[in-house]
């Protein structure tokens, strides 16, 4: 990333928020310049805006990252969910781990439902592939026959999933339950595909055992 862009990343990183005279001031740069960056770190999914209120004249904006944008910056949520992971499958052990992640699944799932309610198969698909990017991930659909493959093409877990591949059971799970259709994983990052690959088929959501991770630990 361009050093100008990632020093406005890392200033909202530090301060929360700031706005474009701010960033200016701050790291030397003109707000034209600024504003510049800012459009192109907006489109990308990774800054956001919000008018100020109570300015006169030209309105006013502060800008903050998005969760994306958060992401760009390490933090120790992947050592905790390990930690969790390994603590709940020795206290209870790998079917107790298997259910909460299921649950975990599902409640996932409830949060998005009325985006795919009474939408067909197909519309389905496109609404649960647009919640995966929100996620953070690159997705890409497509169609083969009467089937339907999404491609996750990026991992929203990556250090997690490698110590625990039991946790790929959140997304198939989830693409089950928004697709409300035979949804299988048939391609795997961890197995060294080029995509975590949904088949998704008309039909009724498939059995937890179907849902199990590749090489369950």
């Amino acid at each position: 990333m361009q050093a100008s862009r990632q020093g406005i990343l890392n200033h909202l990183h530090h301060r929360g928020r700031a706005t474009v005279k701010e960033m200016a001031r701050l790291l030397g740069l003109t707000p034209t310049g600024i504003r510049q960056h800012l459009t192109v770190l907006e489109r990308d999914g990774l800054v956001q805006s919000q008018e100020l209120r109570g300015y006169v004249g030209r309105p006013a904006f502060v800008f903050t990252l998005t969760e994306r944008g958060e992401s760009y910056f390490p933090t120790n949520y992947a050592m905790l969910a390990n930690l969790l992971l390994e603590e709940l499958r020795a206290m209870a052990g790998a079917d107790a781990l298997q259910q909460l992640l299921r649950r975990v699944s599902s409640r996932m799932a409830e949060r998005y439902s009325a985006r795919v309610t009474g939408m067909p198969l197909a519309e389905r698909v496109l609404a649960t592939a647009e919640v995966l990017r929100e996620h953070g991930c690159e997705v890409e659909v497509r169609r083969d026959g009467g089937e339907y493959f999404i491609e996750q093409c990026t991992c929203p877990y990556p250090e997690v999933a490698r110590q625990h591949s039991a946790v790929c059971a959140l997304e198939v799970g989830f693409v089950q339950q928004m697709t409300g259709a035979d949804a299988r994983l048939v391609g795997s990052l961890l197995r060294g595909d080029p995509a975590c690959s949904y088949r998704v088929r008309a039909g009724g959501a498939t059995t937890a055992a179907r849902m199990r991770a590749p090489a369950d630990k």
